[in-house]
């Protein structure tokens, strides 16, 4: 099982991720639909595990 620092790296680096596909998804979304929407997808994807990493940091910190 990794780390809680790892898994609170992982957390940062999903969120950063999110964030840069929300900007890109924005953009594209007059010029390119489709793409805009797997983007959103993605992101989406993203977001639930950053929910569930978010859930386990938390019970790994309640724990200590």
């Amino acid at each position: 099982m990794p780390s809680l620092a790892q898994m609170t790296g992982s957390l940062h680096i999903h969120n950063f991720y999110i964030g840069k596909l929300k900007a890109k998804q924005e953009q594209l979304f007059d010029s390119d639909p489709e793409l805009a929407q797997l983007l959103d997808n993605v992101a989406e994807v993203l977001r639930e595990h950053a929910v569930t990493l978010a859930d386990e940091i938390s019970e790994l910190e309640y724990e200590e």
